[in-house]
């Protein structure tokens, strides 16, 4: 087997864990990617790896894990051996391991777009902007004639950002060309550096501010997730948490579990201060959702029917779901905790 994308993660924390996570996605050329999909979810079941892949016209992303073999097979399949040739080869990839699985099933979807835009010029496969390392970010950023745009969602934003980033303030991705035409002019605005969670969004923002005519283009290669890791806090233009789409909610520099938690009822990203304001009910609302009836009646009869399964002694499905994800971040606390223990050492 031929291993690509996997040598490096032998040496990652924790990977005597019995899972590895692999995530990962390329904007390539995939015409057949119906063709493609029942292949691909077979691999993965037969191997018993579990979590999510898109596929669309423009390429692939996802997250999964498995056993290290498992993993390493699907690597080999995806970037070697299997039907999608050396297409996929230079995907952006990043390992992690797990004590427990991270997904309860396997999932290959088939969409329109791996990241939705509904903007067809916008086409990473064939044009993107200049990829910044990390180490490199700081000293563009700085640039005086440098517009920095954060590509995120505002939900996002509002956790944290880089100082002096513009926020398109968009509720979904499909409005950042909206952003663009009302906000930026390829004449005036002569260089554009933006940045995302992971580096897939401010891949194909790039894309599509090149075929608006925009000439010089960034953007965070690994995006903010990358800069937090490798980047000193004492050298960091971050400022604040970085929201992630899973348990941990956000993330801090190093990579550390960070403060925010989600409102039940609308699952908006939630800081100290706004679990202090008077609309804030555990469980029920957030000043997000205050006028939001019905999502809150929604919350309140979930917790009801928690509260009914914890009187009989047993466990309810969202009850289930808000404990494990307490454990698996009280359990990332604590090896936080142990890996700055062995660093003082």
């Amino acid at each position: 087997m031929t291993a690509i994308h996997s040598n490096a993660s032998a040496t990652l924390p924790q990977a005597n864990h019995p899972y590895k996570v692999m995530a990962l996605y390329k904007f390539a050329s995939l015409p057949d990617a119906e063709a493609l999909k029942t292949p691909l979810a077979q691999f993965c079941c037969n191997r018993g790896i579990k979590g999510t892949l898109i596929l669309a016209p423009e390429g692939i992303n996802g997250t999964v894990a498995g056993s290290t073999e498992a993993i390493d097979a699907l690597a080999d399949y995806l970037f070697a051996t299997g039907p999608f040739g050396t297409r996929l080869q230079g995907a952006e990839v990043k390992y992690s391991f797990a004590d427990t699985a991270p997904f309860l099933r396997m999932k290959v979807r088939l969409k329109p777009e791996i990241v939705t835009l509904r903007a067809p010029e916008a086409d990473p496969s064939k044009a993107v902007g200049t990829y910044v390392e990390p180490g490199d970010w700081n000293s563009l950023i700085d640039q005086n004639d440098v517009v920095l745009v954060d590509t995120r969602n505002d939900y996002e934003v509002g956790l944290g950002t880089f100082q002096r980033a513009l926020d398109p303030a968009t509720a979904n991705f499909t409005e950042f060309k909206d952003y663009v035409a009302q906000n930026l002019d390829p004449a005036r605005d002569k260089k554009v550096a933006m940045f995302c969670t992971g580096g897939i969004r401010c891949e194909k923002a790039s894309s599509y501010l090149l075929s608006q005519g925009f000439e010089e283009v960034f953007h965070l290669k690994g995006g903010i997730l990358k800069y937090l890791e490798v980047v000193p806090p004492e050298q960091s233009r971050f400022q604040g948490e970085c929201f992630v789409f899973d348990e941990r909610v956000s993330v801090g520099h190093g990579l550390e579990l960070g403060n925010a938690t989600l409102c039940r009822a609308c699952r908006h990203p939630l800081t100290d201060a706004d679990r202090q304001h008077p609309d804030y009910q555990e469980g029920t609302s957030c000043p997000f959702c205050a006028g939001d009836e019905a999502k809150h009646q929604a919350a309140a009869e979930r917790q009801r029917q928690m509260d009914l399964a914890r009187q009989r002694g047993t466990m309810h499905l969202g009850d289930e779901a808000a404990t494990a994800a307490k454990k698996a971040k009280a359990r990332k606390v604590m090896q936080a905790e142990q890996s700055r223990e062995r660093n003082r050492g």
